[in-house]
């Protein structure tokens, strides 16, 4: 069991105090890439802790948080529990989803070949559609929503629909990205593909209802008991 001074060593539990320093530490907000974790979290049963980390606040830009990601963006991790028994801090949402795989052994196939398979859709993710879906939703309800040239909205919003087009292809007599086997690639991609309607309101403008391929998947990932939980976490304040 991991003591407290182990993890106190970290400047970022000097603002977010472990209560269960034996349990992962998870410092997050339910973004698209922060509930990546907490579902992979909720899904392989592992123990955690979760720390919000307030954007209205500006907490990212703390020292204690950049003490651990000097990218200041979420999620971030604090594993007691690391290789060799030591504590391991880890940021990027798609590094901290493979570690989690090779940690429980879940969600990453053994097989050599299906395993790089599954890093290529994950890395699909974390190049295209992550950065493509993030840009269509800054031009739908953050600041880009003003501006009166839409050429910049137009070609984000028409690679958008081709990185759907790719994963409607992929789908097509499969349950999931590889196959019967549901993966990390699912739990990367698939928080995106809802944000971009539903939170992004970009159903229409990306013409959402012809991947009905993406619907009927997004659809059996939300219905998950683990995806539904870890969607909420961490919960917004009272």
């Amino acid at each position: 069991m991991t003591d407290t001074t182990d993890l106190f060593a970290f400047p970022i539990t000097h603002k977010w105090p472990a209560q269960h320093p034996d349990r992962l530490q998870l410092y997050s907000l339910p973004t698209p890439n922060g509930v990546k974790v907490s579902i992979m979290l909720e899904e392989c049963g592992l123990p955690y802790e979760v720390h919000r980390v307030s954007f209205d606040a500006q907490d990212q830009f703390t020292p204690e948080f950049l003490s651990l990601n000097p990218n200041n963006k979420i999620p971030a991790i604090l594993d007691p529990n690391g290789p060799g028994g030591q504590p391991l801090a880890l940021w990027e949402s798609g590094a901290i989803l493979v570690y989690l795989a090779e940690k429980t052994g879940k969600f990453l196939p053994a097989d050599p070949a299906r395993r790089y398979e599954t890093l290529q859709w994950l890395m699909f993710q974390m190049g295209g559609v992550g950065p493509m879906f993030g840009q269509v939703g800054f031009f739908t309800i953050f600041g880009g929503k003003d501006f009166e040239d839409k050429r910049p909205r137009d070609r984000y919003t028409a690679e958008s629909m081709r990185l759907l087009g790719v994963l409607n292809q992929r789908l097509k007599g499969r349950d999931w990205i590889m196959g019967d086997e549901y993966t990390i690639a699912d739990i990367a991609i698939w928080p995106w593909v809802r944000n971009l309607v539903e939170r992004y309101k970009a159903g229409d403008l990306v013409g959402y209802a012809e991947f009905t391929e993406v619907q009927r998947v997004v659809a059996a990932f939300v219905a998950r008991p683990a995806v539904a939980k870890g969607l909420t976490i961490p919960a917004a304040p009272n």
